[in-house]
């Protein structure tokens, strides 16, 4: 018979866990200066249209002065790293720790490793001048409804989302407009919040526009 386990303590444990992850967060990313953090799916193939793209977009982002932050997994993460590294840019990963076992990818310069989801959200908004939406699945949804929600809200000051890719967003961007506004869920200028650009040379461009205005 297996012994019971004290939740209560094993709760109290984990709270110096997070904080031990918000500490080292903190301590190496505030060195970052200015950066972007990417999001993609982790199952684009190398040599494929969007894996070329993303690093196409990340050598514009590290040669305009920009560290670039990803979840340092496969797919368009690995090119948006690789991107940076050979834009000579600073290319780093914040590793998720899951059951699926992540492995990084061999083009991050500083590596941080997390045990929680809400503590590596945290790190990708609190030290990220814009966000880059390429095409994902269920992961980049999360990354980029939540800063929508965190903007909508006011929880945190307004700062670009650039959602890249017009065909592939296209039928989530028809629905927002035709389906949720026409319902009433969302107001006509949190369809502002975010902008679609189609062009690797036009995301910068578009951040600096952001900054620009405000």
């Amino acid at each position: 018979m297996r012994p019971k386990v004290d939740i209560t303590q094993e709760d109290t444990w984990r709270i110096f866990r997070i904080m031990s992850e918000f500490v080292e967060g903190f301590e190496e990313l505030s060195k970052l200066g200015k950066a972007v953090s990417v999001f993609g799916s982790s199952r684009t193939r190398p040599g494929t249209k969007y894996y070329r793209l993303a690093e196409e977009i990340a050598g514009y982002l590290a040669k305009d002065g920009y560290a670039v932050i990803t979840g340092s997994g496969p797919g368009l993460m690995e090119a948006v790293n690789k991107g940076t590294k050979k834009a000579n840019g600073n290319s780093v990963g914040l590793n998720i720790q899951i059951p699926s076992d992540q492995k990084p990818n061999p083009y991050i310069d500083l590596l941080l490793e997390f045990r929680y989801f809400f503590v590596r959200k945290v790190m990708f908004v609190k030290y990220a001048k814009a966000f880059v939406i390429l095409p994902g699945g269920y992961g980049t949804l999360d990354e980029f409804t939540e800063a929508l929600n965190l903007i909508q809200t006011e929880r945190i000051r307004k700062f670009p989302v650039i959602v890249f890719g017009k065909a592939f967003w296209k039928g989530m961007l028809d629905w927002l407009e035709r389906t949720v506004l026409k319902e009433g869920n969302i107001s006509k200028q949190d369809l502002d919040i975010f902008t679609v650009v189609d062009k690797p040379k036009d995301v910068v461009p578009a951040i600096k526009r952001f900054y620009e205005k405000t």
